[in-house]
């Protein structure tokens, strides 16, 4: 099972118009977004890619997990993060979704999270991989958005 790996920025007259601008940046827009928890199921092959907003699969649902962090105060940063570990035998792991304005913190606590869930866990995880995007806020409200898609489904 492949997850898609992508990110988008956006900007917009609010935060909201900001989070759609990211969605289309993204190439996952037009879809019911529904998020999930943190397991990445069995034969779980991660892919970095870009998404293409599809007109054919308007309206679908988009099984995700995902990250956003929207801003509107000038000069600020929105950071969006996912961090994941997997079993290399089985593709089983975890993901992990965060945000904040310093990507340092972000890229470290994706880290420390994960690490922490690994105890908890009788499973031989491979390394911590992380996906990070930032965004400065101008003037209008900005948003990072990093996604990973499970899957995408009719009604």
């Amino acid at each position: 099972m492949q997850i898609h790996l992508t990110t988008g920025k956006g900007e917009g007259p609010t935060p909201l118009a900001a989070f759609d601008a990211a969605l289309m940046s993204a190439g996952v827009a037009n879809y019911n977004v529904i998020c999930l928890s943190s397991v990445i199921p069995p034969r779980g092959e991660i892919v970095r890619s870009k998404g293409t907003v599809s007109v054919e699969e308007y309206g679908r649902r988009l099984y995700v997990v995902m990250s956003q962090m929207r801003e509107a105060r000038p000069g600020h940063w929105a950071h969006a993060g996912l961090g994941w570990m997997q079993e290399e035998s089985t593709g089983r792991g975890l993901f992990v979704e965060l945000h904040g304005h310093d990507r340092q913190r972000l890229e470290r606590d994706l880290h420390s999270t994960l690490e922490a869930m690994r105890l908890h866990r009788e499973l031989s995880y491979g390394s911590v991989e992380t996906e990070i995007v930032g965004v400065v806020c101008r003037e209008q409200p900005v948003c990072a958005l990093a996604v990973a898609v499970h899957a995408c489904e009719p009604w």
